[in-house]
């Protein structure tokens, strides 16, 4: 089969690369990546039969939004030219914000003795000879009293409300508090994405004392009620890092849109998080999380799926709109808890899931699911996976918003209207 590359096939087509990749996302066409893993490539065969067929039309046209933040893979997301999987266990989250939020090739430093300047290029994962940088800036929310504030907000909430919820009113009342918010040039953006995602953490009800003083030692001490084993840590840590950031997933539209308006990066996030927490998106960690209370011991998974089955529910925690053999996330979200607490029973019960999913051949599993087998087997509260998802996320989000402000110009999709006749 002869393959060629995203412009040749554009050309035959007639139509623009983003288009082109809004098919792969559809459906419509297939690729794979070149030997170099950086180059998409299709069939010539496919392109040439669409050429002939004309401009597929049994869906609505998609809304394509350029945008150097986050390239899809087949199975994976890369940052700015990197693969995600690459960082993932081994890279500071706030580190890896602060290249969604720059890309800025300063994050890199060179190993001692390497005698290397800035590394010109990103693609493909970490230069020989260069490490990347921890953050330079403190990830703390001020003033102390609208962290106070936000605290004191969550007092008269039901002591059993989903992380998520907390969050919600937190963002609100940081957000009120913090006078620079309005200052949307990138510096600024970046330096209140700070606060932000400090804030919001910091501002959850304490469960444990934290480790340390990063994003993930915090979080942890806010969703678990006992301390983080340095593998587990690692494990919350590259699920931040897996999490921050997905291309144009719905919460992320969402929040472009509010961006694009010129909503504050508060607002934005609170856009985001009100689209993060559907059942489709954030939400199936939650999902997923009951399914495997539900396993008690692994020869509870076939009665426990196949009752869902039977109700025609959608399985939490399996499948993906974009990667349809799998995804590479949930895989090495999945060998780090493994690593971490080998021989859990919870592990086993995961696994029996897992092996009557494939037994039916229903689709494969997603991050979703593994994030809640780390939440299981940490022990923390429910909802902990939606709070580590939209802590993540907001990274994301405030790095599409930048592009946003940048861009200047209000997104305003059309509708196709099928209602009554009108004069």
């Amino acid at each position: 089969m002869e393959w060629i590359d995203a412009a040749t096939a554009a050309r035959r087509l007639g139509i623009k690369p983003a288009t082109l990749y809004a098919y792969v996302s559809r459906g419509v066409l297939r690729r794979r990546h070149g030997e170099d893993g950086r180059r998409s490539l299709f069939s010539a065969e496919e392109i040439e039969h669409l050429a002939r067929r004309g401009r597929p039309r049994s869906q609505p046209p998609e809304l394509v939004i350029e945008s150097a933040v986050t390239a899809l893979g087949v199975d994976r997301p890369y940052y700015r030219g990197i693969d995600v999987l690459t960082l993932a266990g081994t890279t500071p989250f706030e580190t890896v914000a602060e290249w969604l939020w720059t890309g800025d090739p300063g994050v890199w430093r060179p190993t001692q003795g390497a005698g290397r300047g800035k590394p010109e290029g990103v693609r493909g994962g970490e230069p020989e000879g260069f490490t990347w940088k921890g953050p330079e800036e403190a990830w703390r929310f001020e003033p102390e009293e609208a962290l106070r504030a936000a605290v004191t907000a969550q007092r008269g909430l039901p002591d059993d409300l989903l992380p998520l919820d907390r969050l919600q009113v937190i963002t609100t009342v940081l957000g009120a508090s913090d006078t620079l918010r309005y200052q949307l040039d990138p510096v600024s953006v970046a330096a209140t994405g700070r606060r932000l995602i400090a804030g919001v953490v910091d501002a959850l009800p304490p469960l444990s004392d934290p480790q340390g003083d990063s994003i993930a030692e915090r979080l942890w001490s806010r969703l678990c009620p006992h301390p983080a084993t340095p593998a587990l840590l690692t494990a919350m840590e590259a699920a931040l890092v897996l999490l921050a950031d997905h291309e144009l997933a719905a919460s992320t539209l969402a929040a472009r849109v509010a961006a694009s308006a010129k909503a504050d990066p508060y607002a934005v996030v609170l856009t985001g998080l009100g689209v993060l927490g559907g059942p489709l998106h954030g939400g199936a960690s939650y999902g997923a999380e009951r399914l495997l209370a539900e396993v008690a011991e692994p020869r509870d998974a076939a009665r426990v799926i196949a009752e869902r089955v039977r109700r025609g529910e959608r399985i939490p925690g399996f499948g993906h709109s974009v990667y349809k053999n799998g995804d590479g996330r949930g895989a090495a979200l999945l060998d780090l808890v493994k690593r971490a607490a080998p021989g859990h029973p919870r592990i086993a019960a995961a696994e029996a899931v897992l092996a009557e999913m494939r037994r039916r051949r229903l689709p494969d599993r997603n991050i979703d699911f593994n994030l809640a087998l780390l939440s299981a087997i940490s022990g923390m509260v429910p909802g902990a996976g939606e709070a580590i998802f939209a802590v993540a996320r907001a990274a994301g989000w405030l790095a599409h918003a930048m592009e946003e402000y940048e861009r200047g110009s209000l997104l305003r999709l059309r509708a196709s209207y099928t209602g009554p006749p009108i004069p």
